[in-house]
């Protein structure tokens, strides 16, 4: 690893993404951003070099601030604003505001595309440099990068400024659980404004790597590629290692070509799991016509299958019950952005020690490094949009969700534990002129023609459209007889479904319940019982005891386990978030239970969870 002290920031060149202790005292999030598309020579953009001024007027253009040469505040990226770690902590609406760095970049850079990348700013962003303005994006979950090569010079500092503007009130943006109202309420908390995830300059051969998807193809042992090139050589040529540890397993060399496929065949292929998360190393070089190498690009993946067969899900050829948490990736310090690297881990290692196999990703694009430990530590994953506070019925919101949804499916498309896309939640507003089922359909099938490889769940819970591959409900009913009347089949053989009013009929498809539970505990678990109601939210009333608690989840999820239609199950939810107090673990991730009887029944056999339902059906009919 090599590194640079420059004169307002630290230039971090890493190819395995390990930083030292100094360095991560001094920039947080130091580590490099994108996992799956790796390169060495790049500078960590994070820290307290930015500035920002508020503009609430929206009158900054006026103002001529986009040629500012630093603010009067300071600020720390990648922390949003309404985060304590930002060094702000401004809660209330920000319809507006601008940013502000210096930018140094290195003198051995001349000659080559420099890139100005985000991991994530909410909602809409425009890119100025030596007040040119460069780019503009729309999308509060989606990464994107700038180039700014014609606007800086190698050896020389440059100013960048970003504009934000974020209005959650406008109901045509992507949200997620962000407050409509001054303060959080109920399952709606604290607001993201602005730069929320890591931002990077990195540098690349005119003719380097743009992307390259890669799909594993289990049936018939290799892997596919699909590279995109910037500016293409005649003579260049791309060469692609696959590796498992230091062995090489496949080695090939093509003409560099944006028309081509690449097969990778793998002898004694090594699968990726929960129970086995293997992982082969991936190497990209393109090289020019002399050899020489003009663009080295790392990255790894898992040769996995996830698909339907009927009614059940099927993981690697396999039946796969899917035992799934709700994490919604907020932080009592960062909101959507976690503290550190560690951060992420840490939260996959305790739903795993609850006896979760996965999570449904609610509400929020996660960054890439979360979709990383997934990868490395066995965690199925399914991915959403911040969907919510969105009017689905209107146009304009339309046509910015399918805009931004693009941009994340592309992203994401090569993450291994990633096995479904959920475009939508809980799509609640009745239909207006079919705008609704339209963009319900729209985003089906954008998902299935950009990616054939997963199932999709297009509305999760909700009012339900024409067009799903697994049909999503939810319940929070809490007494366990009644969940399971609710649940079981009906006199002709479907399932429960939540607004048949309002929604397609269930027509075969696989079925999951993909939120239930979400019982309230608000105490330490040496409470005895819960003395009186609390400022909290949750479903239903809380139990009043300890002991009340473990015996209505246990019963709750036996029900659910006991069903044979039912292919899987996301419980709600994994930590507290604010105000909602219906968490396993609580919202800076103490223990609130006692994890070894928590595990005992997420991962419970199914035939066991058959036997203590019809003992408690039983039970309840002789009373």
């Amino acid at each position: 690893m090599k590194k640079q002290l420059l004169p307002l920031g630290l230039l971090l060149m890493s190819v395995a993404g390990n930083v030292s202790a100094a360095e991560t005292a001094s920039v947080p999030r130091p580590e490099y951003p994108r996992p799956q598309f790796e390169r060495s020579e790049w500078v960590n953009l994070n820290g307290d070099d930015w500035t920002y001024r508020f503009d609430f007027g929206k009158s900054g253009k006026e103002q001529d601030l986009q040629v500012s040469e630093g603010f009067k505040d300071h600020i720390t990226v990648p922390f949003c604003p309404e985060s304590p770690l930002s060094g702000v902590g401004h809660t209330d609406f920000i319809n507006a505001m601008w940013y502000h760095r210096k930018l140094d970049i290195p003198g051995d850079w001349k000659g080559k595309r420099v890139m100005l990348n985000f991991g994530g700013v909410d909602y809409r962003a425009e890119i100025f440099v030596n007040g040119k303005s460069l780019f503009t994006h729309y999308g509060g979950g989606a990464s994107f990068g700038v180039d700014i090569t014609s606007a800086v010079e190698p050896g020389k500092q440059a100013d960048l400024v970003v504009y934000v503007e974020d209005d959650v009130r406008s109901w045509q943006q992507t949200g997620g659980k962000q407050s409509r109202r001054l303060n959080s309420y109920e399952c709606l908390y604290t607001r993201v404004t602005g730069i929320w995830q890591t931002v990077w300059l990195e540098a690349l051969n005119p003719g380097g790597l743009k992307s390259c998807r890669i799909t594993p193809d289990l049936d018939n042992s290799q892997f596919v590629f699909e590279p995109q090139f910037y500016d293409l050589d005649r003579d260049a040529k791309l060469r692609i290692k696959v590796m498992d540890g230091k062995k090489v397993v496949s080695d090939k060399q093509i003409n560099a070509s944006n028309n081509t496929f690449i097969t990778a065949p793998i002898k004694n292929v090594k699968t990726w799991s929960p129970e086995s998360p293997f992982l082969y190393d991936i190497e990209f070089t393109v090289t020019g016509p002399q050899g020489e190498v003009l663009d080295k690009v790392v990255s790894y993946a898992g040769m996995r299958k996830a698909e339907l067969r009927g009614k059940v899900f099927y993981l690697n050829n396999e039946p796969y019950y899917q035992r799934l948490v709700l994490d919604q990736g907020y932080y009592p310090d960062g909101q959507w952005t976690a503290p550190t690297d560690d951060q992420l881990r840490r939260d996959i290692e305790l739903a795993k020690d609850a006896g979760f196999n996965g999570a449904r990703l609610h509400q929020k694009v996660f960054e890439p490094r979360y979709f990383y430990w997934a990868d490395k530590l066995g965690y199925l994953t399914w991915g959403e949009s911040a969907s919510w506070g969105m009017n689905w019925t209107d146009k304009v919101a339309a046509r910015n969700l399918l805009a931004e949804w693009h941009e994340c499916l592309d992203r994401d498309y090569n993450v291994t534990s990633l096995i479904a896309w959920s475009p939508l939640n809980e799509t609640w507003i009745p239909d207006v002129d079919g705008q609704r089922a339209r963009l319900s359909n729209d985003l089906y099938f954008l998902t299935k023609n950009l990616d054939r490889t997963r199932p999709v769940v297009t509305v999760s819970g909700g009012y339900h459209a024409g067009f799903t591959d697994i049909y999503a409900e939810h319940t929070y009913t809490q007494d366990p007889v009644a969940l399971y009347d609710q649940l079981r089949l009906d006199e002709n053989g479907y399932p429960y479904v939540n607004h048949k009013p309002h929604s397609a009929p269930y027509k075969g498809e696989c079925y999951v319940i993909d939120e239930f539970g979400g019982i309230q505990w608000n105490k330490k678990m040496d409470a005895p019982e819960v003395a009186a109601e609390e400022a909290f939210w949750g479903y239903g009333a809380p139990p009043r005891t300890l002991e009340e608690y473990y015996r209505r989840l246990e019963d709750q999820v036996n029900v659910v386990l006991s069903l044979d239609h039912i292919a899987g199950f996301c419980y709600t939810q994994i930590v507290d978030v604010e105000l909602e107090k219906n968490g396993i673990y609580t919202y800076d991730r103490a223990k609130k239970f006692d994890m070894d009887r928590i595990k005992a029944i997420f991962a419970k056999d199914r035939s066991q969870a058959k036997k203590e339902v019809e003992k408690m059906l039983g039970e309840r009919a002789g009373r």
